[in-house]
């Protein structure tokens, strides 16, 4: 547990270049000493006939906001549900907005973006590109972690820096003046993964505001956000297979897709769970699942939700005999015949 304690969500979006009719938002909180999740927080689901949240009242009709604004509207509504601990709100690269980071920072919100390369911050006196005040920093050795299925050396660094630019609104819809803000002091995270020979694997730059955490543990925050995938994975493509369903109302999918998410969650749980009880409760859902698993693999993530399904299904089963029986007052020796 850091000296403070913190929680954190993570804002994902299931949007590209050929999503048509849907924009699915979702906030995950998840554990700081492990990565672990504990629940879906907040999810609101966007189409062209508006805005479905599970916080707000539903916008039908209204347009929508530009992505960014409604991320900031859900951090709103999270901070203010009164959490044991603070949270600590991680943002993928689209996030890295300087407008809407000063929207954050006057919320007093806490926040972890990952930024891009070239955005200038104001570095010892002088702008310079993200890219380029981390080359000049000194990394230091803090962990192995597992990059595309290999252990390799996680390497951290950490500067002051201060945000000054402008932000500059959305050009989608003709062009607008950029506006001045005041400015927002942060820290600089820099994660690499390196080989053995020294080259690097991968890189993330980090902005943050939150200060009384060791940059070793924002870098390993930040690198537990990736397993997040495969709760999407789960909502998506190898369990519920989302983009195949066929409810006509995006009203209809928000409410599926609150009972489909909390499920996914519930299996990364049992999922990454340590413990014996939580082995023996992966091989029960895999044997009741009926698939049949790869040579020394003990289960996954898709079997384990099959399995959930069948277990779920025979718990309401068992619970309706029970219930229909205590209704006509017949013993369960009342369902069955000898010969």
């Amino acid at each position: 547990m850091t000296s403070k304690g913190y929680n954190k969500t993570d804002t994902y979006a299931i949007t590209h270049e050929t999503d048509v009719d849907y924009d699915l938002q979702t906030s995950l909180i998840v554990s700081d000493q492990n990565g672990q999740p504990l629940a879906p927080v907040a999810q609101r689901l966007v189409s062209a006939d508006g805005s479905y949240a599970t916080y707000g009242d539903p916008e039908p009709g209204l347009p929508v906001k530009h992505h960014l604004d409604e991320v900031s509207d859900c951090i709103q509504f999270l901070d203010e549900q009164g959490f044991a601990k603070p949270l600590v709100h991680l943002i993928d690269r689209e996030g890295d907005s300087v407008g809407h980071i000063r929207r954050w920072e006057a919320a007093d919100s806490h926040w972890l973006v990952r930024v891009k390369d070239n955005p200038n911050v104001d570095y010892q006196g002088k702008p310079m590109a993200c890219k380029a005040v981390a080359q000049e920093l000194a990394f230091s050795k803090t962990r192995q972690v597992s990059y595309h299925g290999q252990t390799y050396w996680q390497w951290v660094a950490e500067t002051d820096v201060t945000l000054t630019r402008p932000a500059k609104p959305s050009q989608k819809k003709g062009k607008k003046p950029a506006v001045p803000g005041i400015p927002v002091a942060a820290r600089l995270v820099v994660s690499r993964v390196l080989s053995d020979e020294g080259d690097v694997l991968a890189e993330w730059l980090l902005l943050t505001n939150v200060k009384d955490v060791d940059a070793s543990t924002l870098a390993l925050w930040y690198y537990w956000r990736w397993q997040i995938e495969c709760f999407f994975k789960l909502v998506k493509s190898a369990g519920h297979h989302l983009e195949s369903w066929q409810q006509e109302s995006a009203l209809a999918i928000a409410k599926r897709l609150l009972v489909a998410s909390m499920a996914c969650v519930t299996v990364w749980a049992i999922a990454a769970d340590k413990s014996k009880e939580a082995a023996e409760l992966r091989l029960f859902l895999i044997k009741l699942s009926g698939r049949q698993m790869r040579h020394k693999k003990e289960f996954t993530n898709p079997a384990l939700l099959s399995g959930l399904w069948v277990f779920l299904s025979m718990l309401e089963i068992m619970q309706a005999r029970q219930d229909f029986s205590r209704q006509l007052k017949w013993g369960p020796s009342d369902f069955s015949s000898e010969k």
